[in-house]
């Protein structure tokens, strides 16, 4: 009986599925710039041509781009699922917003269950690196911007879906940070407008998801992760109430309304 020949694996195959691996787990971010050929021949224990082979690969497939003279990168339309017109349109379209956050209660909830199970040591230290920076806005009430505490807020939560290790809600995530960062953005100021204990509620329910998540109770992270974006719809929902409200109550103004009676 003839037999087939075994096809050898090569070794930039290996070199391949190494780095798909750091891209899909986050090692690896788009935008970032791969170490040097050098380190990656000793990071690997391969040649350097056979690291430059894998790379080739990876560029081919559009996962990596390769800059003249400036190093090879990883493809930065792996970190934005939304273009920026796209991200403009949602922005202004409150029926968007509403969207968002149904999206997200179902996402961070999951994401909130899988990180308090899974969370590694180093998972949890970004965490906490995460939840630190949020609360030092918290602190800085009148001094930090809304956008550094919206950008805080959003990373704090991408923190959580990295230590999901879950790679699909992990890239869903990171598609949409800038999403989310805008969006939270726009929330926090029509909610402190709206009511003044609303910073009080956002440290005490973001603690509590932080609490649950570091000692391990999943199913605790999942209801208050869920919790958390109710509020916030309720917020929301809240106050378009009383921008109606007011809209309403302009219009019955009438123009001579307010002038003076003839005598």
């Amino acid at each position: 009986m003839e037999m087939g020949h075994i096809r050898q694996h090569r070794l930039s195959d290996n070199i391949v599925e190494e780095l798909e691996t750091m891209i899909l787990e986050g090692t690896l971010q788009p935008g970032q710039r791969l170490p040097a050929e050098r380190a990656l021949a000793e990071r690997f224990g391969v040649s350097r041509p056979s690291v430059r082979e894998a790379v080739q690969k990876l560029v081919a497939r559009g996962l990596l781009i390769s800059r003249q003279g400036g190093g090879n990168y990883v493809s930065d339309s792996l970190g934005s699922s939304f273009s920026d017109p796209l991200l403009a349109l949602i922005e202004g379209r409150p029926e968007a917003q509403h969207d968002l956050l149904e999206f997200r209660h179902t996402l961070e909830a999951d994401c909130a269950y899988y990180a308090a199970r899974r969370a590694t040591d180093l998972d949890r230290a970004q965490l906490q690196s995460a939840f630190d920076e949020l609360q030092d806005c918290y602190a800085r009430e009148g001094k930090a911007t809304r956008a550094e505490e919206g950008a805080a807020d959003a990373r704090f939560h991408l923190a959580i879906a990295e230590a999901s290790h879950n790679f699909v809600l992990l890239h869903t995530i990171r598609g949409l940070f800038d999403l989310l960062k805008r969006s939270t953005v726009t929330n926090i100021g029509g909610m402190y407008e709206l009511r003044s204990e609303t910073r009080h509620s956002l440290v005490a329910q973001h603690q509590a998801l932080f609490d649950a998540i570091m000692e391990g109770r999943a199913d605790d992270a999942r209801r208050i992760a869920g919790e958390h974006i109710s509020y916030v719809q309720g917020m929301l929902e809240e106050r378009e109430e009383e921008s109606r409200r007011l809209a309403r109550a302009q219009r019955r103004e009438r123009p001579d309304s307010r002038r003076t009676p003839a005598s």
